[in-house]
């Protein structure tokens, strides 16, 4: 009986949607100087659809046809912005944490976007633009976790175009290029390769006319207007839109302090920074040669550097050792094998963590193998100790060895520094070159 009843009390067309009185049908035309009409339409119906008479929930309840809150057949900016402020005085009015006020922040969600995309439209970008020796390439990607390095705002990939500068990888909005003030550091780097080398080299905002050093923004240390944020690589102040609080090692502190700990730099010499991480620019025998004192893991390398320099003669020659490539394992320090005073900052945090040490160590093992035990041809240039004519073949190389400054010659080092006469070597090439001169007379 209960069924019946609901049935027959369904049947009167209250709640069918479809079967409309006629004040119902009126209701918009009484109602169309308000503003907010499509918030007085729902809330007419959520009015009746709560009347005790009609609790029974059939799914035919919902009124299917009237407009959503927040106005989504807006088509221009203002109408946006109106239907904006709708969906948000909504929010308010709904229960907190009901299933229409979520619906409601959807909405809004929805037509932010839309009004985003209005301001900055897909347009028929050019996929390379060239600025201040920047070379940006228009991207391709959605991500949605880039940030723009001139505003400082959120990169909306579905909706925005954004470019990449290949050389310094600076990040911006399309709209945000011509804003752009600051020249690529990859022609800095290109161009003049060198760290500035004094720790912190502070001025005072004064010097600054108490503007950033990059945008010309005004800064005070009250944070009026605008916050000043100190970088301890340049020591120059910057706003919050080009400081961003960054990391990184300081070289400065590296080399007179053998200091690691990352301090805070601005966006540009973050940049500058990253790029110059593995350029062998730094000659610590002439910047700090202390330095060799008091920290030994860079005296076992500055051996182990000179040692590879000494096996390069010999791969080089050795078809064998050009065949396997072996001077390819420091492929990414080719410094090393061209001198062994040049460091980069990348080479100074690997000597610290010990990571260094390591690699090279088991380099040098592998080069040493080959010419004393894998390799006949490199075992032929070895020396044999004229002083004692005793003992394996030597190598200038080994640890326990001398070798002669001016002929090259390869001694025991203890039959070296314990002979009281000259090279037996050097001898023999001057009374050579004394036999020769005569003759080459006549």
């Amino acid at each position: 009986m209960e069924y019946n009843d609901k049935l027959a009390r369904f049947r009167q067309g209250h709640l069918n949607p479809f079967n409309k009185t006629q004040e119902e049908e009126r209701l918009p035309e009484d109602k169309e100087d308000l503003p907010n009409d499509c918030h007085l339409v729902s809330e007419h119906f959520e009015t009746e659809f709560l009347c005790p008479e009609r609790v029974m929930d059939l799914g035919v309840s919902e009124n299917h046809f009237s407009r959503p809150v927040g106005l989504f057949l807006a088509s221009d900016i203002p109408q946006l912005r109106q239907a904006i402020e709708e969906c948000k005085q909504a929010i308010l009015e709904l229960p907190e944490n009901s299933d229409k006020q979520k619906d409601a922040v959807v909405r809004l969600i929805h037509l932010r976007l839309k009004l985003q995309e209005l301001k900055d439209p897909h347009e028929d970008e050019p996929n390379l633009r060239i600025l201040l020796e920047h070379r940006f390439y228009k991207e391709k990607s959605k991500s949605v976790k880039q940030v723009c390095d001139k505003c400082s705002t959120i990169i909306w990939g579905l909706i925005q175009t954004w470019y990449t500068c290949t050389g310094c990888y600076y990040r911006c909005h399309s709209k945000c290029l011509n804003l752009i003030t600051k020249s690529c550091v990859r022609s800095k780097v290109s161009h003049q390769a060198e760290y500035e080398l004094t720790i912190c080299p502070e001025a005072g905002l004064d010097s600054q006319d108490y503007r950033c050093a990059e945008c010309r923004a005004p800064i005070s240390l009250r944070a009026v207007p605008s916050e000043a944020r100190q970088c301890d690589y340049t020591g120059q102040y910057y706003c919050s839109n080009c400081h961003w609080n960054d990391l990184a090692v300081i070289p400065a502190r590296v080399i007179h302090n053998w200091d690691f700990e990352p301090r805070k730099v601005s966006r540009c010499s973050m940049r500058y920074l990253a790029l110059m991480l593995n350029r062998p620019v730094l000659k610590l025998r002439e910047i700090n040669p202390l330095l060799f004192n008091y920290v030994e893991e860079l005296v076992e390398i500055r051996k182990l550097r000179q040692d590879i320099l000494i096996m390069k003669p010999y791969f080089i020659t050795c078809k064998e050792a050009m065949e396997a490539r072996l001077l390819l394992q420091l492929q990414e320090r080719q410094h090393f094998v061209e001198n062994d005073d040049m460091y980069s900052l990348q080479d100074l945090l690997d000597v610290s963590s010990g990571k260094l040490g390591c690699s090279l160590t088991e380099i040098h093992t592998t080069f040493a193998k080959h010419i004393k035990l894998d390799c006949e041809r490199c075992q032929a240039k070895g020396f044999v100790c004229e002083l004692c004519k005793e003992g394996d073949i030597l190598f200038p190389f080994d640890s326990h060895t001398s070798v002669c400054q001016d002929c090259a010659a390869v001694f025991h080092r203890d039959c070296y520094y314990d002979n009281s006469t000259s090279c037996p070597r050097c001898t023999r090439m001057n009374l050579r070159k004394q036999i020769q001169e005569p003759e080459q007379q006549l």
